[in-house]
């Protein structure tokens, strides 16, 4: 199982990014996936999941409303809109293989002006 995550940067209160993961070494239409973020200091938690079908997601209430997890199932990508960020969502950001526990290594969010 590879996982890896793109599309960190340092934005502005109040912007967006999306982040991709890219996946390899299984079959990803079958795999529930989640995002989890890690903030200086904090433990690693969850803020968004989605079904292997996509159909059903779920989100940590903090990013509720804000963050859009999904998924394409031909390319085998998982993706994290976020939108409204917040200094408090400054965070390393990983995907999972919810089944397996495999994490990435993680891509760096940085919300500041």
């Amino acid at each position: 199982v590879q996982l890896m995550e793109i599309g960190g940067n340092m934005v502005d209160p109040g912007g967006s990014l999306r982040l991709t993961c890219l996946t390899s070494g299984f079959y990803f239409p079958t795999v529930s996936m989640a995002w989890y973020r890690q903030g200086p200091g904090q433990d690693r938690d969850f803020i968004a999941g989605i079904s292997d079908d996509g159909r059903t997601t779920n989100y940590a209430i903090s990013v509720k409303d804000r963050f859009t997890i999904s998924r394409d199932n031909t390319f085998n990508v998982l993706y994290l809109q976020m939108n409204g960020l917040r200094p408090e969502d400054t965070a390393t950001y990983y995907c999972n293989h919810r089944k397996g526990g495999y994490f990435g290594q993680g891509t760096q969010v940085t919300v500041a002006t």
